[in-house]
């Protein structure tokens, strides 16, 4: 267990498709999720911010996320969405690999994700608002794609600095919205 230094913008393995787990109950997956963990504790206090993080954030190119919010936490491998609803909403997003740069972005409101645990367990969650963006956002990071790769609307960047005296915490995500085909 271990605190690892996060990736930042510009570093080649955020940009890396990640391999999948071949042995979700391996030593090697539990040392990823607990580094995953105790990186993340870290992030948190140091930038205010943060509910994930994905493994290639800290260097290694397989497919895990470790997702904490509030008193829940779960250590997803090989999560895959397999379905989205019908709505999608617009979010301000942020990333510890560019913590100081917000992304206006689309989303799927709703999305179903299936993943495997680290004692080999498969599991479905259904997630809506901002737990299905946050989802998004990660899974995305295992196929080396950023929040900056999917900018939406008109002028969709921003300093957190000035974004912050400009709105408020609420405005960070729109009301859903049918998909636009």
């Amino acid at each position: 267990m271990a605190v690892r230094h996060i990736r930042q913008l510009g570093d080649p393995i955020l940009r890396v498709r990640c391999e999948r787990v071949q042995n979700p109950k391996s030593a090697a997956t539990r040392l990823v999720a607990d580094d995953l963990r105790d990186s993340l504790a870290v992030a948190k206090k140091k930038y205010k911010m943060g509910r994930a993080l994905a493994a290639p954030q800290i260097g290694a190119p397989v497919r895990i996320v470790f997702v904490q919010t509030d008193k829940q936490r779960w250590t997803m491998i090989n999560p895959e969405i397999t379905d989205v609803g019908p709505n999608d909403f617009t979010v301000w997003d942020d990333c510890f690999s560019f913590p100081n740069l917000l992304v206006r972005v689309t989303r799927a409101h709703q999305v179903t994700v299936s993943y495997t645990d680290t004692k080999g367990k498969q599991h479905t969650m259904q997630a809506e608002d901002s737990m299905a963006e946050l989802l998004q956002h990660e899974i995305d990071h295992l196929d080396g794609i950023l929040a900056l790769d999917r900018p939406s609307g008109v002028d969709p960047f921003a300093f957190r600095t000035e974004w912050d005296k400009l709105h408020e915490a609420s405005e960070r995500y729109s009301p859903p919205k049918p998909r636009e085909v």
